[in-house]
């Protein structure tokens, strides 16, 4: 494989459950040529306070920009059956540990469907574990391992790759040649623009 693409992403990030459409079209056009890695970003640290209530209605507004601008639907009940936290961490967690059973991508997905259709909360374990089991992670293991030191660590692994990246905003696409980065215009609902941005880069690089 030739180049690299890194995902930056969080999976409790809204605006990446909006790319979700538009990344699932470049990654099923991309060749072997390409090697596709995850980094998750980690938005917000683990807590068990709630959200106040300023910030619940600044992210249900974005959910609402989002709706207007991309076309992704949200289950707003969210936040009227759900007691929100701004905490992130475990949810990357889960995405880590599910990495280690080749499940990283049907986690983040049963992440996002749980987050903004079911109107389940992802800050919480018990979510977290439920959704494991509905992807055949042993239950035991997977909450041994998300409660574990082992799982900040790999956390921590990511998130200084993050860092290394200089990547402050989600989502990202980063391609990589050799040892040189090069960013990847985000842009929702237009796969064909950014594979070809992608495609002009790796035409160019080798000059």
């Amino acid at each position: 494989m030739k180049y690299t693409l890194y995902y930056i992403h969080d999976p409790m990030c809204s605006w990446c459950y909006a790319f979700k459409p538009t990344l699932n079209e470049i990654k099923n056009s991309l060749d072997k040529d390409y090697k596709f890695i995850n980094i998750v970003g980690g938005l917000a640290k683990h807590t068990q306070e709630p959200m106040p209530k300023d910030m619940q209605e600044m992210i249900e507004n974005i959910w609402y920009q989002i709706e207007n601008e991309v076309g992704t639907k949200f289950n707003h009940n969210f936040w009227r059956v759900c007691t929100p936290r701004r905490s992130t961490y475990e949810a990357c967690k889960a995405v880590i540990i599910a990495r280690q059973y080749n499940k990283e991508e049907q986690m983040i997905e049963a992440i996002q469907e749980a987050y903004y259709q079911k109107a389940l909360n992802p800050s919480n374990w018990e979510t977290l574990i439920s959704l494991a089991q509905e992807l055949n992670i042993p239950k035991e293991e997977f909450e041994e391992k998300i409660k574990s030191n082992k799982a900040q660590t790999l956390l921590e692994e990511d998130l200084n790759l993050r860092r290394k990246l200089k990547v402050r905003v989600f989502p990202t696409l980063l391609l990589k040649y050799k040892k040189e980065i090069y960013p990847i215009n985000i842009q929702y609902n237009e796969p064909l623009k950014m594979l070809k941005q992608i495609k002009d880069l790796t035409s160019n690089i080798y000059f």
